[in-house]
């Protein structure tokens, strides 16, 4: 495996490397890509979603960190959503304060941290969340109720939920709406300012699991080109004012059973992607889960090398650490034959978490991992420039 990384490294450097130009030519987001290249050569960052908010025991704390009290220093990574600025909310879909966030994210940077944003947008068409699944089955009961003689008046009274993509293209019954929605969620974007009122970098992770279909803009809610169409509008119009500040990051779900053309379907493009993700939770078996993840990151490595792109598990975990030997004894011998950049497991809550933390059952494997050269925390990379 050492020389799939090696390959995989050499590939990059004309991506990702640009010895030719004077360093303040180059943008920060061309800086951010090229840290996380050398990162890579180093080992793989620790993520954590809303790490500074809440923990297994804790909520809204100031200053503190559930990795913190771990292993004393914080993520790499920290992720934060934007689900809800859209619609102008003051928190976002899960509580958390957009004003206390900017706060966070700029701490993070200050620190030496890298920052990725995820959205969850509610369903545009049908005023519901980004999850469609029971949309799709209230519809579908409605239909049954309605009769077969009724059924082509159907759509006059409630929206076929599948059809929430288009409507939001040029042309849809929302498209003004989405274009209100990316105006606000690129305003907050836009806010993210350092002390020294800098734009701070950030990985974006939009549209992502495309390939489920439990959110609207899922595999089976949209076309394939409905999809990149999204897709493209969406990078386009936040691009207009923040193109050299965003990473862009494509992110499937875990699925274990791809072939190279099936996963480059919805694959935006090169010109549209600068990292390559994927989302694997252990929500089956362990061996399911080994076997999938073992699979998915055999391609994405190759399709990365292929591409010239880095790769991160952008979100993972297995829900309330039932195994307290799941960290180093699964999960670790996975990732580590491959060149991911970082790994980040979702938010640590009462009712459920995935992090690390002392209140977990993993918290004496985490921490014996931890303490390893190549799993980098902010420490470890603060000084990688």
């Amino acid at each position: 495996m050492k020389k799939v990384l090696a390959t995989f490294v050499l590939l990059c450097l004309p991506f990702i490397s640009l010895p030719t130009m004077a360093k303040k030519s180059i943008t920060p987001r061309q800086q951010l890509i090229e840290r996380l290249a050398k990162i890579q050569q180093k080992g793989y960052m620790y993520g954590h979603q809303d790490d500074p908010f809440y923990g297994i025991s804790w909520d809204w704390d100031a200053d503190r960190s559930d990795t913190y009290d771990l292993v004393g220093d914080y993520p790499g990574v920290m992720g934060f959503d934007l689900g809800g600025i859209e619609m102008a909310d003051e928190k976002n879909l899960d509580s958390v304060p957009f004003t206390r966030m900017r706060e966070e994210i700029i701490r993070h940077y200050e620190r030496g941290g890298i920052i990725t944003l995820s959205w969850h947008p509610r369903n545009p068409l049908l005023g519901t969340t980004a999850w469609i699944e029971n949309d799709i089955k209230a519809y579908q009961q409605a239909r049954e109720a309605l009769g077969t003689l009724h059924q082509d008046k159907l759509g006059e009274q409630i929206p076929v939920p599948q059809t929430t993509v288009h409507s939001v293209l040029p042309g849809g019954s929302q498209a003004e709406k989405f274009q209100l929605w990316l105006h606000r969620i690129t305003d907050f974007m836009l806010s993210l300012k350092d002390s020294k009122g800098q734009q701070i970098p950030f990985i974006f992770r939009p549209w992502h699991e495309n390939n489920g279909s439990w959110f609207w803009w899922g595999q089976n809610n949209c076309s394939d080109a409905e999809f990149h169409a999204l897709w493209d509008l969406t990078q386009d119009y936040i691009n207009v004012q923040l193109k050299d500040f965003i990473v862009w990051s494509f992110s499937p779900n875990l699925y274990g059973a791809w072939t190279e053309a099936d996963w480059l379907i919805r694959y935006p493009g090169d010109d549209r992607v600068d990292l390559i993700g994927e989302d694997a939770y252990q929500w089956g078996t362990e061996t399911d889960f080994v076997r999938g993840l073992d699979a998915d990151l055999t391609l994405i490595t190759k399709i990365a090398a292929e591409h010239g792109k880095l790769i991160a598990l952008t979100e993972c975990g297995y829900q309330n650490s039932p195994d307290a030997t799941w960290w180093q004894r699964v999960f670790k011998p996975i990732i580590e034959k491959y060149p991911i950049v970082y790994f980040l497991p979702w938010r640590n809550f009462k009712k459920e978490h995935f992090g690390a933390s002392k209140d977990a059952k993993t918290a004496d494997d985490f921490l014996e991992w931890s303490k390893q050269s190549n799993f980098l925390f902010i420490k470890d990379i603060k000084k990688i420039k």
